[in-house]
């Protein structure tokens, strides 16, 4: 007897997790689109099995990707602020405690650091399994697996479905970012009048 797409999709996401490394690419291969809700929730369980978080980050909700870039951007601004107008051994020590988020390459890696730190990668890990169910209403769906576990999609305005599960963590860190930059910026102007 056929199985129904809903079926066909939790025995492949199975195979993904406990197949060998030829029929892990075959099965990845035939994802539906990830214009889909499946399809993004299958691509995020396959890179996470095989231990590519990076490229979840494709897969998370645009306010939550914007975040992370801003993290990086203020995190940059901070510490070239930083080197220019702070006193040792300030100086130092805040360039070191910004340089992994300053230095990142783009978003992805900000999401990475934070999304290891932070533990999301593990918990992830922990939570993924087939999918039992999927609910569509507009422009968000909930992705239902075996286990339970409900995870929240939100369309993108490319079309791909993102995950909103770590959104909140990564504004929340934004807003962090801005805060530090705000202060930082207010500390520089102090020190340099007070030269």
């Amino acid at each position: 007897m056929p199985l129904t797409r809903r079926q066909a999709l939790a025995s492949g996401l199975a195979l993904l997790t406990l197949g060998g490394g030829g029929y892990v690419f075959w099965a990845a291969s035939r994802f539906p689109p990830d214009t889909t809700p499946e399809g993004a929730y299958l691509r995020i369980a396959y890179n996470l099995s095989q231990g590519d978080a990076r490229t979840c980050f494709h897969y998370l909700e645009d306010s939550a990707q914007h975040a992370a870039y801003s993290i990086r951007d203020y995190r940059k601004k901070a510490s070239e602020r930083i080197a220019q107008a702070y006193p040792e051994p300030e100086r130092t020590r805040l360039v070191d405690a910004y340089r992994t988020h300053a230095t990142a390459e783009d978003g992805a890696d900000v999401w990475v650091d934070l999304a290891t730190k932070k533990g999301f990668v593990t918990r992830l890990r922990r939570d993924l399994s087939g999918m039992a169910k999927v609910e569509i209403v507009g422009e968000r769906a909930t992705v239902e697996t075996a286990r339970g576990t409900r995870y929240g999609f939100r369309r993108r305005e490319n079309g791909i479905w993102g995950l909103t599960l770590f959104t909140a963590d990564l504004v929340a860190e934004s807003e962090r970012a801005a805060r530090d930059w705000d202060i930082v910026e207010r500390a520089a102007k102090d020190y340099e009048r007070g030269r």
